[in-house]
């Protein structure tokens, strides 16, 4: 875990939240017919990732041949650590981007070197959506530290079933509907981040009105 004053330097690295939940902002109002709740407000269909567990049945169980579900990245909750847990396999033998050494199968994550302080490196990880295929590996990984990887369904590749396949296999029951003008949800733990900023920016602004707050 980063002192104050790394993770501060990692903030003015990357930039607002917006990029917090990484492609989300690309789906937010595409999709398929959506489901209506009993007072005809549009619904669709989302992942609480505070219940959430990374158990992989969203990469299986999706009716599409893609999972409509991808993992997206929270910087602001992220150490930007070199021995990452939800990048590398537990039993790997370098620490570098070698597929051996990767958790994920699909080689989804970029890890991207940020910079070194105190002989201590820093490490930018991103999702490439295209490769992910919602497994939910690098999620029960990063639940070891920071928890900043995290899944959700994709407005612009979910067709919105009335009754969501992974949804009836979710062990935690982590599927929920939400206002389609507001298709997404952020960890507890990230809203408070974000909420309780002396001096929300207009790009934080933005992305609140993309989530459903809780």
């Amino acid at each position: 875990m980063m002192n104050a004053d790394h993770r501060e330097s990692r903030r003015q690295f990357v930039g607002d939240m917006t990029r917090a939940v990484g492609v989300l902002a690309v789906g937010a109002v595409a999709g398929g017919v959506a489901g209506r709740s009993a007072i005809g407000q549009e619904m669709r269909w989302q992942i609480d990732p505070d219940r959430c567990v990374g158990c992989s049945r969203c990469a299986t169980e999706c009716v599409l041949d893609e999972s409509a579900v991808k993992c997206v990245q929270c910087f602001d909750m992220c150490g930007y650590c070199d021995i990452c847990t939800g990048y590398l396999d537990p039993n790997y033998t370098a620490v570098d981007t070698a597929a051996e050494n990767q958790l994920c199968p699909t080689a989804a994550i970029e890890r991207r070197f940020v910079e070194e302080k105190a002989g201590q490196k820093f490490y930018e990880y991103t999702i490439d959506p295209e490769a992910c295929i919602g497994c939910g590996k690098c999620v029960k990984g990063c639940a070891l530290m920071n928890g900043s990887l995290y899944l959700q369904v994709m407005q612009d590749k979910c067709v919105n079933c009335n009754e969501c396949a992974i949804s009836r296999a979710c062990p935690t029951e982590a599927f929920l509907q939400v206002p389609a003008e507001r298709p997404y949800l952020l960890k507890r733990q990230a809203q408070e981040l974000l909420t309780n900023r002396p001096t929300p920016t207009n790009q934080s602004k933005a992305l609140l009105h993309q989530v459903t707050l809780r």
